[in-house]
């Protein structure tokens, strides 16, 4: 079965902003001591990372389907 070149790009950027998320939710693990729960300005940042995540998905596939659209 092959790629074609759309669907790379489409899972590729899917993968890099899935890898920004997770980091970010590490990142927010470590600054806020997770280890015995997270303050309420933990639990913030996590809602704010998760807002964030979703708007950046429905960003990369506005701007993945313009893309797909112009080289058709």
């Amino acid at each position: 079965m092959e790629i074609d070149e759309e669907m790379r790009r489409q899972t590729a950027v899917s993968l890099a902003a899935v890898g920004l998320f997770l980091a970010t939710l590490i990142g927010i693990g470590v600054v806020f001591d997770g280890s015995d729960g997270l303050p309420s300005d933990g639990a913030l940042a996590i809602v704010a990372a998760l807002t964030g995540f979703v708007l950046l998905m429905a960003l990369f596939g506005i701007v993945l389907t313009k893309l797909n659209a112009d080289e058709e």
